[in-house]
């Protein structure tokens, strides 16, 4: 069996940052899959799931409500590494395009107050695994150390 493209991307090397991690056909549309590495993969802390999972629940809230972004946002999800998520968008794009997105996605995370959105036994599995908090910290974090101040080669994985 063949690796997956995900896998066959040098860990050891990639830092956090917005990268395209593949490129789709369905019909006539074009699906771009981003990596959003949060952390550096097997040299810092993994994300914890509370976490990750209030990332997970703001953010999809956030794109799906989005007022460009909305209408072509299929998934957001976490990797199961914890080191970052996947976002997918109906369209080809690259990673500079969403780098603005991204910017308002997690300065939302950062500054979020109140319920999460669909933090409820009625509307997760997991409802009560959810820290506001440091989802936040890891939001402004991943803003001011990568986002910010982003460089070329954090918007294209090594080679």
């Amino acid at each position: 069996m063949e690796k997956i493209t995900s896998f066959t991307i040098d860990h050891i090397r990639l830092q956090p940052g917005v990268y395209v991690s593949r490129k789709d056909s369905v019909g006539n549309e074009v699906i771009t899959t981003f990596d959003i590495r949060m952390t550096s993969p097997n040299e810092e802390p993994v994300m914890n799931t509370a976490e990750l999972h209030t990332i997970e629940h703001l953010a999809a809230t956030f794109l799906r409500n989005h007022p460009v972004f909305g209408p072509k946002t299929i998934y957001w999800g976490p990797m199961g590494c914890r080191t970052g998520n996947y976002l997918l968008l109906a369209g080809d794009y690259e990673s500079r395009d969403i780098v603005p997105l991204m910017i308002e996605t997690f300065e939302f995370i950062r500054d979020y107050e109140g319920d999460v959105p669909g933090a409820s036994p009625r509307d997760c599995g997991n409802y009560l695994d959810m820290n506001l908090n440091m989802a936040k910290y890891l939001a402004k974090k991943y803003l001011e150390e990568v986002l910010y101040r982003i460089t070329e080669d954090r918007l294209v994985y090594p080679e």
